[in-house]
């Protein structure tokens, strides 16, 4: 059976977990249009998470996707958090703040034990993981709960590991995705290749299926690769302006502007290489620094510039995260867009 048969799909796209600027809704209109509608779960509560699902299985539109991050949480390390808030200070002073603010807690929890009990309790059919995949036991009690697993793979090596591992089908990452790369086997991003090279070589390398992100905006981009072997497409900035997302006004000004289309791997916003538009924080500091503190904690000092600078209207110290692909982020319902994809990709 098809990818598309066993998730129950009448159109073979995924619309992206994106943290940050999207909530149920997004997941719900993607849905409800014959897509696979995506919810973010790792800057989510166990209360927030619970909420979310609550209201997806009450919609009865399923099935939807529920995505979690499997790093390794390390503890803050604060001569690091020291060290980054001297680099961060001009700024500090700039917005009147002091660099002994308080600091907020990261917000992105890796999968764990309390999350397998609520997803046994709410059983999603698909289930998505980025940076690898959890413990061997926790990835047991998610598959004994039915789900499918999908797992983000930016190379080769990486996608055979997955399937190795128990992925259930892999999401090749290109180098064109915007938000974090999902590498996990290795920091080293020479090693990454834009999605219609990887593509490709990860559907020769693997006998599940494959989905391909990264740079797919449109229904040229389906077609495309679908043609190279994809089973599906996950797409992420092209419904960034779509009305159902929670994409802020600064974010969608940078993505309609004229340099909008000038995205960069930067580790500043969060301490991990992902893809946003460049602004002032990473054209003066970067964009890849050796002093932003590990993945999550470089987010920490930021969080008080972010909040002084978006009150005034400014996005110098925000995540403005996009893919290369900016050109089909347009207001329209995202019921809309993806009658626009269909159509052009010739899927009806």
């Amino acid at each position: 059976m098809t990818l598309l048969g066993q998730l129950g799909l009448r159109y073979p796209i995924i619309q992206a977990p994106m943290a940050g600027v999207q909530d149920c809704n997004l997941a719900l209109a993607v849905s409800a249009a014959g897509g696979l509608g995506s919810l973010p779960a790792a800057m989510l509560s166990l209360a927030e998470l619970r909420r979310s699902l609550t209201l997806l299985r009450e919609s009865g539109l399923g099935p939807f996707n529920i995505n979690f991050f499997c790093h390794h949480q390390c503890e803050p390390d604060l001569a690091a958090d020291r060290r980054w808030r001297q680099a961060l200070a001009p700024y500090y002073a700039e917005c009147g703040l002091s660099t002994d603010a308080v600091l907020t807690a990261p917000g992105r929890t890796p999968f764990n034990e309390e999350h397998t009990a609520i997803l046994a309790e709410f059983k999603p059919v698909v289930v998505s993981f980025h940076f690898g995949l959890p413990d061997p036991a926790l990835l047991g009690y998610v598959k004994s709960g039915g789900a499918k697993v999908l797992a983000s793979a930016t190379t080769v090596a990486e996608a055979r590991w997955l399937s190795a591992h128990g992925a259930d089908a892999i999401i090749a990452q290109g180098l064109e995705a915007g938000g974090h790369r999902g590498h996990f086997l290795s920091d080293d991003l020479s090693l990454q290749q834009g999605t219609f090279t990887l593509l490709p070589q990860i559907v020769q390398a693997v006998t599940l299926p494959v989905i391909a992100t990264g740079g797919i905006v449109d229904g040229k981009g389906i077609r495309a690769a679908l043609a190279l072997g994809a089973s599906a497409v996950q797409m992420g900035t092209a419904f960034l302006c779509s009305t159902e997302a929670t994409t802020s006004a600064l974010h969608r000004e940078a993505l309609h502007s004229e340099w909008g289309h000038h995205t960069a791997l930067t580790n500043l916003f969060s301490g991990r290489p992902a893809r946003g538009i460049v602004n002032r924080l990473m054209r003066e500091l970067g964009p890849l620094s050796e002093l932003a503190p590990t993945f999550p904690h470089a987010s920490m000092a930021l969080a008080p510039l972010r909040g002084a600078a978006e009150r005034r209207g400014s996005h110098d110290f925000s995540p403005l995260w996009a893919g290369q692909n900016r050109s089909g982020s347009r207001d329209l319902p995202a019921a809309e867009l993806m009658a626009s994809w269909v159509q052009e990709a010739g899927l009806l």
